[in-house]
């Protein structure tokens, strides 16, 4: 291609993480080549428009890119009637001087429901449009912890023991809740939506006077949800890179700064402390990569995801906790980070995970053409 790549850098949308994602888009567009990407930006509201955005990224993180990109739609004499945004702007945007052009790639940098979950992944596959990460089902598979399970226990990978319960399930029967709780696994436990990401909606749950309260939490985000036995031990993450030949990353560890890796401490308070290379047996560290690479394959992942272990104190047990399909890509994420300590730096990073679109894209084509 003799041209610039004409990219697509998708954000915000309507989740929980919405202010994740603007953080994370501004640090990938911070390290994109403009002399290799003709870059276009479009973010997702809260509730749920699409503005094309051509300020400065400098605003994204803190969400005033919205009202920028609101004062190019006001009406006016010298407005371009081709303003007014749609999902269609991820085919086709127009250049300065108005002309339409093709959009070679979309990089969505979308977190948690309605981005990762295979709903904008679908939308992107119906337009034909190479599109960064997972495909529909992988997405969806990943973002739901239980089916995650349930595919991740037949392919010999262990994860933690869970119960299952829905919304409607909480008020009336807690007590109910509470008594499975005990005879499978005690406390404490935690309470988790089953579709979210980034520890929202997560609660460590103590005791039984807690358990309604965190159970309420939790229903906040997700219909479904799953209370985990805990395990005690440390946090370890591998990073995942590649299509059908996937490549793990060095292992890595987070010291939480708060009781546990939660929101906070994954993106605010910047205290958590992340250990790269992990300070673990060279034995422990291939199975991470091992079980990472195998858990990648078994939910049919592309592209990139990052895929979390407990190291159990004691027994040295390795558990897969969950697999990020679209991670932080944060200043202080691990995804990134754990790459850049594989000898693959974050703008060569991105390089690679576009090339993979590229490649996936081209897959999908060819088995089309077969069919």
């Amino acid at each position: 291609m003799d041209r610039k790549i004409r990219v697509v850098v998708l954000f915000g949308g309507q989740s929980s993480e919405h202010e994740v994602s603007r953080i994370s888009a501004q640090s990938v567009l911070e390290n994109m080549d403009p002399n290799r990407y003709d870059i276009r930006m479009i973010g997702i509201t809260k509730n749920g428009e699409w503005l094309r955005y051509d300020g400065d990224i400098k605003y994204l993180a803190s969400g005033e890119w919205e009202n920028i990109a609101r004062a190019n739609l006001l009406p006016g004499p010298q407005k371009d009637e081709g303003a007014v945004p749609s999902c269609m702007d991820l085919i086709a945007t127009r250049d300065k001087d108005g002309r339409m052009e093709t959009v070679d790639v979309v990089f969505p940098v979308l977190h948690g429901p309605n981005g990762e979950d295979g709903s904008v992944q679908g939308l992107l596959q119906l337009a034909g449009v190479p599109y960064v990460g997972c495909d529909i089902l992988s997405s969806a598979a990943c973002m739901d912890k239980e089916f995650t399970k349930l595919v991740l226990n037949q392919a010999g990978i262990p994860t933690a023991e869970y119960i299952k319960v829905y919304r409607d399930e909480i008020e009336g029967s807690v007590q109910v809740i509470q008594s499975r709780i005990e005879e499978r696994f005690g406390w404490p436990c935690f309470v988790k939506p089953a579709n979210a990401g980034s520890s929202v909606g997560v609660t460590k749950v103590r005791s039984p006077e807690n358990l309604l309260e965190a159970l309420r939490q939790a229903a906040k985000y997700d219909n479904k949800i799953l209370i985990e036995e805990y395990i005690e031990g440390r946090e370890l993450e591998c990073a995942v890179l590649g299509n059908r030949h996937p490549m793990a990353s060095v292992v890595g560890e987070i010291v939480p700064s708060n009781e546990f890796y939660d929101y906070n401490a994954k993106y605010l308070d910047g205290k958590s402390e992340t250990i790269i290379p992990a300070d673990i047996e060279p034995g422990v560290a291939e199975q991470i990569r091992d079980y990472a690479v195998k858990a990648f394959k078994a939910m049919g992942c592309s592209g990139l995801s990052r895929v979390d272990f407990f190291l159990q104190k004691g027994t040295n047990r390795v558990i897969l906790n969950e697999i990020n399909t679209m991670p932080g890509f944060t200043d202080i994420s691990m995804y990134s980070k754990l790459w850049a300590a594989s000898g693959i730096p974050y703008p060569e990073l991105i390089n690679r995970l576009i090339e993979l679109a590229f490649e996936k894209h081209e897959q999908s084509i060819r088995s089309y053409e077969r069919a």
